[in-house]
């Protein structure tokens, strides 16, 4: 096995929606918002039409990405033995990927996430982690983990307590650990534990600049290249426009973005960079090689809807 992520296991429900929708709800554009309050998720998506639904999650998606790049990959999230549990395993099973987790009956439902495309492309999330966010220690496979080559987390998981002793054993049982930060919500409110990760257990951090600014609290970019070069270990951001860049120790690489595109939904953007730049480097090319391809995959996913090629 290449890759195992660890994440989330959501189901995407993807809509479009104005900017007054989401200034009425209470919603930051481009952020990630997180309820445990089933009410208040069905009261939003009652309000709500439906374009289309995928199974996702951001590590998920980012395993599937290298899955259709001929990876032997594995995934491990939680779901409900329900009716989206059950779409949710079928759809990452037609895709190839191995599916550590055998599901049974829960209290909660399987994860649901809100995706809302205002008409800018930028998409805002909603998410009911329901039985997603309840992954424990014994949900991870150790010998799944010790045969791989390499795991890969989000930080979407550290939102609740149990999903941390997950994190920490399946760190404990890997032979690489890459991460992305996910979301700077998700950043500025586990500071502290992403900056002990990023600094002594990751072996490859993705982060966009907005997340890795936030992480050390830096006045600009230029305060994150020397950080990043301090902790000698791999960092790989993407910048936007500007592109991106990966900074290993005094090792500095850099490649632009791919232009003249028919921009529909940024969903996934940074989720299939990351399966870009991974498949780049569980084959062992060079690294300019690597970040090509991860900009090559998010090119491809923001001129269609949803998170999968």
């Amino acid at each position: 096995m290449k890759i195992i992520g660890i994440g989330n296991a959501i189901v995407d429900v993807i809509c479009k929606v104005n900017e007054d929708f989401l200034s009425k709800n209470n919603l930051t554009k481009g952020t990630m918002k997180l309820t445990f309050d089933e009410n208040e998720f069905k009261t939003l998506l009652s309000k709500l039409k439906i374009e289309k639904t995928v199974a996702g999650g951001s590590v998920a998606n980012s395993i599937v990405g290298l899955s259709q790049l001929d990876n032997k990959v594995g995934f491990i999230g939680k779901i409900n033995d329900d009716d989206l549990g059950n779409k949710y395993q079928e759809g990452l099973e037609k895709e190839k990927v191995n599916y550590f987790y055998s599901k049974k009956k829960e209290l909660l439902p399987t994860g649901t996430c809100l995706i809302l495309i205002t008409p800018d492309s930028e998409r805002t999330m909603f998410t009911y982690l329901g039985i997603a966010g309840k992954i424990n220690d014994v949900d991870i496979n150790e010998k799944a983990l010790q045969e791989s080559d390499m795991i890969f987390l989000e930080g979407y998981l550290w939102d609740e307590g149990e999903p941390q002793k997950a994190f920490n054993k399946a760190i404990k049982y890997s032979n690489k650990v890459a991460m992305t930060l996910s979301d700077k919500f998700c950043v500025d409110r586990h500071r502290v534990n992403f900056l002990e990760l990023v600094k002594n257990k990751l072996d490859i951090t993705f982060a966009n600049e907005q997340e890795i600014i936030s992480l050390i609290e830096a006045k600009n970019f230029d305060d994150v290249v020397t950080f990043a070069k301090q902790i000698k270990k791999l960092v790989v951001i993407t910048r936007g426009e500007k592109g991106a860049i990966a900074i290993f120790g005094e090792k500095t690489i850099e490649v632009g973005v791919k232009t003249n595109l028919n921009i529909i939904d940024l969903t996934g953007a940074g989720d299939l960079f990351a399966a870009g730049f991974l498949h780049g480097y569980i084959n062992g090319l060079p690294t300019k090689d690597s970040l090509e391809k991860g900009t090559e995959l998010s090119s491809k996913i923001i001129q269609q809807m949803g998170a999968r090629l």
